[in-house]
């Protein structure tokens, strides 16, 4: 009986909670320290900024226009700071992550190798050879997820630019400039979800099967290929999944932002950072869970049966197949005069 690896991927979150969790404990680690970093960043950047006394006397007269000169005059020239402080921890962040979700990507798939490998019988072995998987490999794909993630980036800046082009000047048209942008940016978020799935999709080979990065994609493709409806069907159930997730959540942060006049405002920004928090950590196990699903499509091979026999066996179904040899074919007999 073939085994379904959606129900494979679900239920492996559910008896073994540890995937999920070092999926959340390294994502959120990440996260804190990368916010950490940039609330530092940001506080000495503020203590760099020049404040003098006349600017303090501007700022307490709380008059809009007289507040705003005194905030021209605090941060004037110190755009370019900023926009080199961002480069260096845009660079300092992409770097760290390369190594994080390198090591850590590698630990959970190789416990998950593990998890599905004490379940395949000895008939049906994990494919592959399970040769020694290389770091660097792993750093390199990251380092495409990256690249990846800054041309989207940039892409997107060229939707704005485009949406810029579609409404001049001298005949301005909104509507337009925002379809021009919509549009452009949606297909520059397709290209970057299709490539940095297959770049994730090839990591699991890396450290699966030892390949290099380039056999990595090429069996990422070929998986594709091969067990199309099952890669289909994984993708779809946890995308539903997270979709219905998101609508709960939404439904639920309404609650106390339909109470946030009688409630004081902390404890409603407590509430919906709770709520957020929720999500975020059971996206991150459904993440998981995909990620057990796509190694159950290597641990378990595809074990439906053909629809048809094959071509060759035809002749071994019909009674009597033999042919003899000594019969002669009507093609042979001569023509009638």
């Amino acid at each position: 009986m073939s085994r379904s690896p959606t129900l494979e991927g679900f239920r492996a979150i559910v008896r073994r909670p540890s995937f999920g969790l070092a999926e959340i404990a390294w994502r959120w680690s990440f996260g804190a320290a990368a916010w950490f970093l940039l609330a530092g960043t940001f506080a000495a950047y503020l203590n760099t900024l020049p404040v003098t006394r006349g600017d303090v006397l501007l700022l307490k007269s709380r008059h809009p226009v007289l507040v705003s000169q005194a905030l021209q005059h605090i941060f004037r020239g110190s755009g370019f700071r900023v926009v080199e402080a961002l480069i260096v921890q845009g660079l300092c962040l992409a770097a760290g992550w390369i190594v994080v979700a390198a090591l850590a990507r590698a630990a959970i798939t190789r416990e998950l190798l593990n998890y599905f490998g004490e379940q395949a019988s000895a008939a049906q072995p994990t494919p592959g050879d399970r040769r020694g998987w290389q770091l660097r490999t792993v750093l390199g794909l990251n380092s495409l997820r990256v690249g990846a993630t800054l041309a989207a980036a940039v892409g997107c800046l060229a939707a704005l630019r485009a949406g810029s082009a579609a409404s001049p000047d001298n005949d301005p048209s909104p509507g337009s400039a925002f379809l021009v942008t919509l549009c452009v940016a949606l297909l520059v978020w397709l290209a970057w979800s299709v490539i940095n799935w297959f770049l994730s999709l090839a990591l699991v080979f890396v450290v699966a099967e030892g390949r290099d990065a380039f056999d990595a994609l090429v069996a990422a493709v070929d998986l594709c290929s091969r067990r199309r409806g099952a890669v289909f069907a994984v993708g779809t159930w946890f995308g539903l999944a997270h979709l219905v997730l998101f609508v709960i959540a939404t439904t639920v942060v309404a609650f106390p932002l339909s109470f946030a006049p009688l409630l004081p405002a902390a404890m409603t920004l407590g509430g919906v950072l709770l709520v957020t928090l929720l999500y975020f950590a059971l996206v991150d196990l459904l993440y998981a869970g995909r990620l057990a699903a796509y190694i159950a499509l290597l641990t378990f091979p595809d074990e439906t049966p053909a629809l048809l026999p094959a071509p060759q066996t035809f002749l071994n179904l019909l009674p009597n197949s033999r042919v003899d040899q000594e019969e002669l074919i009507l093609g042979d007999l001569p023509a009638s005069s």
